[in-house]
């Protein structure tokens, strides 16, 4: 494990790295989740095996320091997350970023692009949703963020069930409450309009079963590659790390 200071007051942002050759592919994990677990399988997949590999926690989740002072803007995780990738020594990566996580490595790209040579969204969140009691940042932002850290997490340990509370237990629960409030009402510019705008080469994978994201056709002609993979629900690298690592490893630039 290996953890760079992030942030003023000290805190520390922790990762696993895997050594091998540059550019290096940095992983990151989606809301409530952990890198090392989300990706470990896959960054170990014999077409992705090789690669200097960051299998990074944002600031507030898994192995990382859980402040309750930080706001946990897309934005915000994504300076966190530059200022570790310069102590390590990252430039010009292949970044991943799965779910949540896709709005923090799209705003990483934006804001730190000598950091990013290509950029693949794992079914990532392209833009605002309407808060509905269910899980995902959806459910969670239908709480003010008192009514969550007094209680309201419990409703949500239930909607999540076992699988996704196994690392949802490792968040802070300011963390897991504004990074759920903030992706469900949108960066500004949305996560959408900085993807079509940035230069590098750029991905996104869908669940083939899901049909196209909305606005595919725009995707494409502002040049995303848009892949579906099959055999596969909203954790592709779970449940497809074959169709996964395929995938990645067809990157353009990466």
């Amino acid at each position: 494990m290996r953890d760079t200071q992030v942030t003023p007051s000290g805190d520390r942002l922790r990762w696993v790295e895997i050594p091998g050759a540059e550019p290096a592919r940095v992983y990151v994990h989606g809301l409530g989740a952990s890198s090392p677990v989300y990706y470990a399988a896959a960054a170990a997949h014999p077409l992705l095996v090789g690669r200097r590999s960051l299998l990074v926690d944002l600031l507030g989740f898994g192995i990382s320091d859980r402040p309750a002072d930080f706001p946990y803007t897309p934005q915000a995780h994504a300076d966190a997350l530059a200022t570790a990738l310069r102590a390590a020594g990252v430039r010009g990566a292949q970044v991943i970023g799965h779910s949540m996580g896709g709005a923090v490595v799209t705003a990483l790209a934006a804001r730190h692009p000598e950091l990013v040579s290509a950029l693949v969204l794992v079914d990532a969140n392209l833009d605002p949703v309407t808060p509905v009691r269910r899980p995902g940042s959806s459910g969670i932002a239908t709480f003010t963020e008192r009514e969550f850290l007094d209680g309201g997490w419990r409703e949500v340990r239930e909607m999540a069930g076992p699988f996704w509370w196994a690392t949802m237990r490792l968040a802070g629960r300011e963390a897991l409450y504004r990074s759920a409030a903030h992706r469900a009402g949108g960066a500004e510019p949305t996560t959408r309009a900085r993807l079509l705008d940035l230069p590098m080469a750029r991905t996104f994978l869908y669940p083939e079963a899901d049909g196209e994201p909305d606005g595919a056709e725009r995707l494409r002609g502002a040049g995303v590659r848009v892949v579906a993979v099959p055999d596969c629900g909203h954790n592709i690298m779970f449940d497809n790390p074959d169709g996964f690592a395929r995938a990645v490893a067809e990157v353009p630039g990466g």
